[in-house]
């Protein structure tokens, strides 16, 4: 996918957008954390009141608050005599840490999956709204690996640094705090590594940043390479072509592993120094601190809270830079989701009507080419009537299925390319829910969902009756085959259909099309996989069943055109003959070619088939 640069400002609005539903959850993780960093700064003081004040007598200097308390549990005589009221002390305090930690854990495990579900509803439904053009540019691996990878990374930045970031900046302000009123010299010495933890991890920030989105993107092409190779199964077994593709996999991992190897090197680097910084501020703690007290310019009671504080303060450093890291990563994510949410959705360009869609179909000098390419229709012009059937015939490449694909606005008619219209109104004036609700389409590779054939059938509209589902399949001449199947409608079909024939799966398309019941209906080379016999009945039950209907018939196969009412000659993108099977037949045009190939070609099949007596 293109790399666009997604505005400061949108990603904010995105976030917040994704944050809805999950805010409240966060917030009540952020308060557990924060009561359960409360707790780790208020157990070091009761060891050092304890050690220096209960057990050594020594004068206490404590805030009014604290003191009040200790009179009120009797003084420090009394909890000399009774020591264990500390120790109870510290059992309570820890009950609140195991309290507000069990809080956390919970409501941030909530609000991450909330937020996860969130991201992936809104990414999903956004998906389904992009045009038909932005599907077609971009690999659906690719999209997948957005939709899942990138999520998680989202949601373990969210969930593991940013709910923790009350409790880092309580635990370091505290720890400080605490630190300075004990003994301002030995603070100075601990938060010395302090700063360089800082510039570090801002110093690899943009290095695990850039080697992230490389892995990133080129997970994607491993992800689209899998989907696409696990798909076509079948054309890599037809082929033998298992070997050819297996490398080919092996060699993008083997390079998609190399770039992990070279992101582990800056990464190693980081979390080594980190190591190093924060085994060096412990030291430097014990032994100032021990000199300290051989001199007498600390107590022994305020070195074990110290050395306890010391300690604590040695974890939100590492998260600081830890989440200047891991923002790297995130930042990465949110760009490669956000290109896909900043994606225009389909919308609206003309008056959204609803007409009558049993009108003529005109096609008035139509010109289109795909974006960057060549002009693929050039000046197509005719008009269907009501109620009759279209016959179309060309080449590969001459233009059939873009005629109805703009027909159906899965691609947009720019202006100034001719119109479009159904009963006299412009299709860019048809509301386009609308419009494709009233256009059957079988597609020139049909493509059935992993579920069963009667799902497949009647997945147009939710609850169809059962015998809808045969009607359609009856005049698809598929009911037979599938009472034939031990499951009969309920026999599951596989990925795009792949246990069925290339026959069943038109005939299943073609079924699951006709239980719209639409005006019209458009059938893109969609008989091309079934017998003569079958094409011939199928088109009889159709002419049967919907003869009021408007009938759109692309096909290579004369014998598939010739009841047609009309029928158009595309070569290279124009409008070349067009007549009645009869009149084309015997025009001395490409038409007539076409035909006496392919009756030479039925003489020819049907003289080498062995008698049987």
């Amino acid at each position: 996918m293109e790399n666009t640069k997604i505005p400061k400002e949108y990603k904010r609005q995105l976030i917040w957008r994704f944050l809805r539903g999950s805010k409240a959850l966060f917030l009540l993780s952020m308060l557990c954390s924060a009561l359960a960093a409360l707790a780790d700064m208020i157990s070091p003081q009761i060891v050092r009141v304890a050690v220096d004040n209960v057990l050594g007598g020594r004068e206490a200097q404590l805030p009014a608050p604290a003191l009040r308390l200790i009179e009120r549990a009797g003084g420090f005589a009394y909890l000399a005599e009774h020591i264990w009221i500390m120790a109870l002390a510290l059992l309570a305090v820890a009950l609140v840490k195991v309290v507000s930690q069990y809080g956390y854990q919970v409501s941030r495990t909530k609000a991450a999956e909330t937020l996860v579900k969130t991201m992936r509803d809104n990414l999903y439904a956004h998906i389904e709204r992009l045009p038909f053009a932005w599907h077609m540019k971009h690999r659906t691996g690719d999209i997948i690996q957005r939709c899942t990878s990138d999520i998680d990374t989202m949601k373990n930045f969210v969930a593991e640094q940013m709910t923790n970031i009350i409790r880092i900046v309580i635990l370091l302000a505290l720890s400080v705090g605490f630190m300075l009123s004990m003994n301002w010299k030995l603070t100075l010495i601990a938060i010395l590594p302090v700063p360089f933890i800082v510039l570090y991890s801002f110093h690899f920030h943009r290095r695990i940043g850039e080697a992230f989105l490389k892995c990133d993107e080129n997970e994607g092409v491993l992800s689209a390479m899998a989907q696409e190779n696990l798909t076509g199964v079948r054309v890599v077994r037809a082929f033998g072509a298992e070997r050819q593709e297996r490398d080919r996999f092996f060699r993008q991992n083997e390079y998609y592993t190399g770039l992990w190897m070279e992101l582990a090197k800056p990464l190693a680097q980081f979390w080594s120094t980190g190591d190093v910084l924060s085994g060096t501020q412990i030291l430097l703690i014990v032994i100032f601190g021990s000199l300290f007290c051989i001199r007498g310019e600390m107590l022994p009671g305020a070195y074990i809270a110290f050395l306890s504080y010391g300690a604590i303060m040695t974890w939100p450093v590492r998260m600081l830079g830890r989440m200047i890291s891991e923002m790297s990563k995130a930042g990465v994510s949110i760009d490669r989701i956000a290109y896909i949410m900043m994606a225009e959705e389909e919308k609206e360009t003309g008056r959204a009507l609803r007409p009558d869609m049993n009108g003529d179909i005109v096609f008035d000098h139509v010109s289109y080419a795909y974006d960057n390419g060549p002009e693929i229709l050039h000046d197509v012009s005719f008009a269907m009537k009501a109620g009759t059937t279209l016959g179309i015939l060309g080449g590969t490449g001459s233009g059939k299925s873009t005629m109805m694909l703009l027909l159906d606005k899965l691609y947009e008619l720019p202006e100034g390319c001719g119109t479009i219209s159904i009963g006299g109104t412009d299709i860019r004036d048809i509301e386009t829910p609308w419009l494709r609700r009233n256009i059957g389409m079988v597609l020139q590779e049909p493509y059935l969902f992993s579920r069963t054939l009667r799902e497949n059938i009647g997945i147009t509209r939710e609850e169809m009756p059962m015998e809808e589902i045969r009607e359609a399949a009856r005049a698809a001449c598929l009911d037979e085959t599938i009472e034939s199947f031990a499951k009969g409608y309920d026999t599951f079909v596989g990925e795009r259909g792949v246990t069925l024939s290339g026959g069943q799966k038109q005939r299943a398309a073609i079924a699951r099309m006709l239980t719209q019941n639409t005006p019209v209906m458009i059938f893109d080379d969609s008989l091309s996989a079934v017998d003569t016999e079958t094409d011939a009945k199928i088109r009889a039950a159709l002419e049967r069943r919907f003869g009021s209907a408007s009938i759109l018939l692309i096909s290579h196969r004369i014998t598939t055109l010739s009841k047609a009412d009309q029928i158009l000659v595309l070569d290279k993108g124009r409008v070349v003959e067009r007549g009645s099977h009869e009149e084309l037949r015997r025009g001395g045009g490409i038409y007539q070619q076409i035909c006496e190939i392919q009756a030479s070609s039925e003489e020819a099949h049907s003289t080498s088939l062995p008698e049987f007596a």
